[in-house]
Parts: C-alpha cells; structure tokens; sequence
C-alpha cells in the first residue's frame, strides 16, 4: 500500500494525500510532512521516499531550539524512574523466590550497580537509535544530535555518556554551564560536540 502523507499548508495539517496528490500540490523540500509510522513532523526532504520520489537533495537542518535545563531534568527523572522501576519489579520476583536477610541484601546491593550501569547503556542505545532520545527525553519532546542537527550514532552518544563523568566530578558545574553557552550545552555535550535540540511541534 502506497504511503499517504499529511502535509502542513499554512500552518495548518490536511490531507492525508498520497505520492502523485502532493506532486499536484508542488511539494518543496522545505514542506512538514508525516506519516502514521512517524513520531513527528518532517521536512520532506528529510524522508528518504520523498527524497527519492522528488529529486530532494537531503539539506542540513540546523538547531535554533534548544532543550531547557528543566526539561533535561525532568527527561533524566522520568528515565531514572523507567531503569529503577524495571529493576525493582525483577527484585520483588526474585525476593519472592529467594528467602533470608542475606540474600536479600546482595539484591539490594546488587541494584546499586546494576541500575547506573542499566542506565548507561539505555541512554546510549536509545540516543544513538533513529529516535535520537530517550523515553524521557521523548515524553519532553526534545533529542540529541550533532552540532549540524544531524543523527548521532551508538560510538558518539557513547562518547557523549561517558563524558558525564566529567559533567559530574566538577560538582556539577558541567550542567550549569548550560545556563552559560548559547547553545544550552553542557560540559559532556561540548565535549562529544552534540546538542540537546527541541522536537518540532505542529
């Protein structure tokens, strides 16, 4: 089945129209575009089937919107949650199945480095994933990439992760610069050179 896609005009969305509708409409590189399978708007030279349809030239689209500190906050939150919450739920099954103090202090002792650890490589596999976000980050509506606004891949939002570190030993200093830069960048984003950017909303 042929892909529909709505398409904004005047600020507004219409459609769905399909391929040869939008070609009547004189569809432009520039033009926001969607689709039931995509999680927000497009520019229709961002879609790789428009791309291919049209004769768009894939541009580069440069951040002018950047995640705010409470958003970056409130994102790590949620997904401090979404780790520890697993976790938790696999420790109450487990407790049900082991019996003694002892035991149960290992799980517990356990957890304290399994969910830092959990959560790193969350971060890095969803970052660095064709979402660019986290769940959190998602539920705020923002997401990281390349100072160009391009997709990072799995070894930069590695890079980006462990940079954290950094961020952290400073006494936290590396996520106030934030309020500091004019991209709103922390220490381990200058450092992997990414950027924190909000999600377009129609």
């Amino acid at each position: 089945m042929a892909s529909k896609y709505v398409l904004v005009i005047n600020g507004k969305p219409e459609g769905p129209f399909t391929i040869d509708e939008l070609r009547a409409k004189r569809l432009k590189p520039a033009d926001f575009v969607r689709t039931d399978g995509m999680d927000d708007y497009k520019e229709a030279h961002e879609v790789a089937e428009l791309r291919s349809l049209f004769g768009f030239a894939k541009q580069t689209v440069i951040p002018q919107y950047y995640g705010s500190f409470d958003q970056r906050v409130m994102a790590n939150l949620i997904d401090w949650l979404i780790v520890s919450g697993v976790f938790i739920i696999i420790s109450l099954i487990a407790m049900l199945a082991i019996s003694g103090q002892m035991a149960r202090a290992i799980l517990f002792i356990i957890g304290l480095v399994v969910i830092p650890i959990a959560k790193l490589l969350y971060h890095i596999v969803m970052e660095g994933s064709a979402k660019q976000a986290t769940y959190g980050k998602i539920l705020l509506k923002i997401r990281v990439c390349n100072e160009d606004g391009s997709a990072i891949d799995h070894a930069k939002a590695a890079a980006r992760n462990l940079a954290k570190i950094a961020s952290t030993c400073t006494f936290l200093i590396g996520y106030l610069l934030c309020f500091f830069t004019k991209k709103q960048q922390c220490l381990h984003d200058m450092m992997a050179g990414t950027l924190v950017m909000k999600g377009r909303l129609i």
